[in-house]
């Protein structure tokens, strides 16, 4: 399972202007996950951010995570807005989450088959049909030449116009969101965008396939340090079901989650009060990088 911690609901305060990389509704100065407060203090008045949805104009979109649920629970409400916009988004998982799961009956074995199975349904939920497994072992990620070689194939073979990644560093405020698999992923993916994916000499044993070079990184929760020139912000109202639908598929993971419903739209809910927008809108936030 992935972090219980809103991930993606990390604060940024936020205005109504959009800028030239395809914002929606770009922000004013970020802050650290849970400062949600900060808005309110602004009062709801101020909360006239808006998602012009122009994040929505490209073709393909690459989301790279550490283990099956980890999309859903961040930026699978993302997604699901550019699916239904016709962007062709294509999942790529580091691990089969083999270490996961809650039950001691279901034998250790079967657990990776059983969540790879669990993340098509969830990704199926939000309209993605291409799910991507590296098969790397969970709970083992580190920062190697193999996985940005891995992951540097998988940027080139689908030649995205956006990669969507975990965050690259430690969170000092939220222990379950740095995990080490997520930031090991992260890191990883960020050196694949460059300058493995790039570079037509990195890897020759990549020769097959021609470098990519990713013109924008979206990292997912808009951590310290997004500018308002830098900050995302989705607004996932209309899709919340589906995110929620999607989690429910992962079974093995959130079965258990009696208060599942409540918990993403508390976290979704602070991340867009934190980001300016009027009261009752669900947001998912990043900072973008220009990485042309």
């Amino acid at each position: 399972m992935t972090d219980p911690s809103p991930g993606s609901a990390d604060s940024t305060d936020s205005t109504d202007s959009t800028d030239s990389t395809g914002s929606a509704g770009s922000a004013g100065s970020a802050g650290s996950a849970g400062s949600a407060g900060s808005a309110d203090s602004a009062g709801s008045a101020d909360r006239t951010a808006r998602d012009d949805r122009a994040h929505t104009g490209i073709e393909r979109a690459l989301v790279i995570a550490a283990h099956p649920d980890d999309i859903d629970f961040s930026c699978s409400g993302t997604v699901a807005v550019w699916t239904d916009a016709g962007v062709d988004v294509t999942y790529c998982l580091v691990t089969d989450g083999d270490a996961g799961g809650f039950d001691p009956a279901v034998p250790r074995s079967e657990i990776g088959g059983i969540r790879q199975a669990e993340q098509r349904a969830a990704a199926a939920a939000v309209g993605v049909t291409d799910v991507r497994f590296l098969g790397y072992s969970d709970g083992r990620v580190t920062v190697t030449l193999e996985l940005r070689r891995d992951l540097a194939r998988v940027i080139r073979e689908v030649r995205p116009d956006r990669v969507v990644i975990p965050q690259p560093v430690r969170d000092l405020h939220s222990m379950y969101g740095s995990h080490p698999d997520h930031t090991a992923t992260g890191e990883a993916a960020m050196c694949a965008v460059y300058p493995d994916a790039r570079n037509p000499f990195a890897y020759p044993e990549l020769a097959d396939v021609e470098a990519h070079t990713v013109p924008e990184t979206w990292i997912i929760g808009a951590p310290d340090g997004t500018t308002p020139e830098t900050a995302r912000h989705v607004d996932i109202t209309d899709v919340i079901d589906r995110k929620i639908a999607a989690l429910r598929a992962h079974e093995s993971q959130t079965a258990h989650m009696t208060e599942l419903d409540d918990m993403i739209y508390k976290w979704n809910g602070a991340s867009g009060r934190s980001a300016g927008f009027p009261s009752g809108r669900m947001v998912e936030s990043y900072l973008a990088l220009d990485t042309r």
